[in-house]
């Protein structure tokens, strides 16, 4: 169960990004990232009756507020990668740095991974790699690829602090890093120059985004509930084979065969995660 649930965060993920990027692409980066995150912090809030009865301890909003600060550089840097890359490079780049962290985080604390499962993680890695490939732009695929890494970074360590708060908990941790992460946008927004209304097509998409990642980072808070964390980020951040065929149906962005060969061995790499687990 831990393992579809991190599958289906990726997919969620990888759409989320798509949406985010999609967006940033004709309006102010900082803007989206408010109306995305406000629209996930509402939605969240409207839910949460309906949640079941939770039982948050202080370091579990401590641990929120610490992923919230962590995705707000994340994402903020994602969706400005986004804006000014290519989707099929920028979202693995950003997924290699994000699954280093966590893995060795899990790995350190003591988890003990089947030799299939390792070989799964590894596969997912290589899978990563081999979407982010794009012949023949070279300069165009290196745009954003530097801003992709310090994101990927946050977001390893998003998925860390996600990951420390118990499971009594629920969904307060989500509330606690979306409403941080509000906060501090909605900050730089009013103390910028970056104006935070956007035109409806653009408001809508964000506002999808918004949605969307909500979905995925409940579905992988209750992942590593359930399962090994480096098992768990891993198959989460096989979320770039989403982005990449979103950009490829969408912006008509073309996969090369490379590419083509990451898609397989993402859908691999689940198979050895999930059957020999």
């Amino acid at each position: 169960m831990a393992y579809a649930l991190a599958i289906a965060s990726a997919a969620l993920y990888g759409a989320a990004d798509f949406l985010g990027g999609l967006a940033s692409r004709r309006a102010s980066t900082i803007a989206v990232v408010v109306w995305s995150q406000a629209s996930g912090l509402a939605v969240l809030i409207v839910l949460l009756p309906f949640l079941g009865a939770t039982s948050p301890s202080r370091s579990d909003f401590i641990w929120g507020a610490i992923a919230g600060l962590a995705g707000s550089v994340g994402v903020g840097l994602l969706y400005r990668a986004l804006a000014i890359g290519t989707m099929a490079v920028v979202a693995p780049t950003t997924a290699v740095c994000a699954v280093i962290i966590p893995v060795l985080a899990g790995v350190l604390a003591g988890e003990r991974l089947g030799d299939f499962t390792v070989a799964g993680m590894l596969l997912a890695i290589v899978a990563i790699v081999l979407v982010s490939q794009e012949r023949g732009h070279a300069q165009v695929a290196r745009k954003g690829i530097g801003i992709a890494f310090l994101s990927g970074v946050a977001i390893g360590f998003f998925f860390l602090a996600l990951a420390r708060t118990s499971a009594a908990a629920g969904t307060w941790p989500l509330v606690a890093s979306r409403a941080i992460s509000l906060v501090l946008f909605g900050a730089l927004g009013l103390f910028s120059a970056h104006r935070l209304r956007l035109p409806p097509p653009v408001a809508k998409t964000a506002i999808a985004g918004g949605v969307v990642d909500m979905a995925a980072n409940a579905l992988y808070l209750a992942a590593t509930r359930y399962g090994a964390l480096s098992v768990v980020v891993t198959l989460a951040s096989l979320y770039p084979a989403s982005t990449v065929l979103l950009a490829r149906v969408v912006l008509r962005e073309r996969l090369s065969a490379l590419q083509v060969a990451g898609v397989v061995c993402a859908l691999a790499a689940i198979v050895l995660i999930v059957a020999f687990e």
